[in-house]
């Protein structure tokens, strides 16, 4: 069946066969500036762009910036049928904005009803194109709240490359307050994976949540996405005042499931360990009682 959506991406290549060749390279030109104007829309780079519409960062790079030539020019590559629709339909972007008929780059619908991305807004990568865990210290959460999508931003955090950290994107964050006392505690570090859809989280794990409302938190989770739209959020400090409260899907910005922490405190013995402690000093006294009677 035939796809509506690029119906103007046919009418321009029919108008293309048809028109001297400078023309067709100024209409594709023309795409070519489009997609770079989408990408400085979303405050990505070309690299967060080509994870988006599922391509390599070089296809990307090489529609915006051109392939180098012999003679010292840049060759823009023509965007394919499968990259513009991959385009329209993560970015919901008018189609006949891409092809010159519309200076509206969004659907209507765009902006009313915020949907979770499949990906963080900004992505770092290494001089080898591995991704970077970005921290983000304590001190930086306000700031990370409204620059969480800023390439500039993103850039004045610290970066680290951890090998064992694959198969997605990390990110680090400072563990700040106790409401998650006697599993992480103040100034912990916690690393999260970033969660390609609200759908994936499960019940019972912990989450760094990164919400319009509420900021950054670190929280224990109970999905309620599918039946009520909302996100559980509950502290693991039972002795403070930290009530259970809901997120609602359309306030949550980034989700990260926490995978591994570092701590600089010893974390103290469980109830269990202290029984079993107490039991074994005993039967030690006791050894030593029956040695001595003997």
């Amino acid at each position: 069946m035939f796809d509506g959506r690029l119906f103007s991406y046919f009418s321009l290549l029919k108008h293309c066969f048809l028109c001297v060749k400078p023309t067709c390279e100024n209409l594709m030109e023309e795409i070519n500036q489009k997609i770079k104007a989408i990408i400085n829309h979303f405050n990505l780079n070309n690299y967060a762009f080509s994870k988006r519409i599922g391509v390599t960062g070089t296809t990307v790079d090489s529609i915006v910036n051109g392939r180098p030539q012999a003679d010292g020019t840049r060759k823009k590559t023509k965007p394919g049928y499968d990259v513009l629709l991959a385009v329209i339909d993560e970015f919901n972007i008018n189609p006949d904005y891409l092809f010159g008929k519309s200076n509206l780059m969004l659907k209507p619908e765009v902006g009313l009803i915020p949907t979770y991305s499949g990906m963080p807004q900004v992505i770092t990568v290494n001089q080898s194109g591995d991704e970077n865990v970005v921290f983000v210290p304590a001190k930086a959460r306000a700031g990370y709240l409204s620059g969480y999508g800023d390439p500039e931003y993103i850039e004045t955090l610290p970066t680290f490359n951890m090998p064992h950290l694959t198969n997605g994107t990390f990110r680090c964050f400072e563990v700040q307050g106790n409401s998650m006392a006697r599993t992480f505690s103040d100034g912990d570090l916690v690393f999260g994976k970033y969660v390609e859809s609200l759908d994936d989280i499960k019940d019972g794990r912990v989450y760094v949540i990164v919400s319009k409302n509420d900021g950054i938190v670190l929280k224990r989770v109970i999905n309620g996405i599918k039946k009520m739209g909302k996100l559980i959020l509950k502290s693991d400090n039972v002795d403070g005042n930290y009530p259970i409260y809901m997120v609602n899907a359309e306030e949550i910005l980034e989700a990260w499931d926490v995978t591994l922490f570092a701590s600089s405190q010893m974390p103290e013995p469980v109830d269990v360990y202290d029984r079993l402690q107490e039991l074994e000093s005993k039967l030690i006294d006791l050894e030593e009682r029956l040695k001595k009677n003997a």
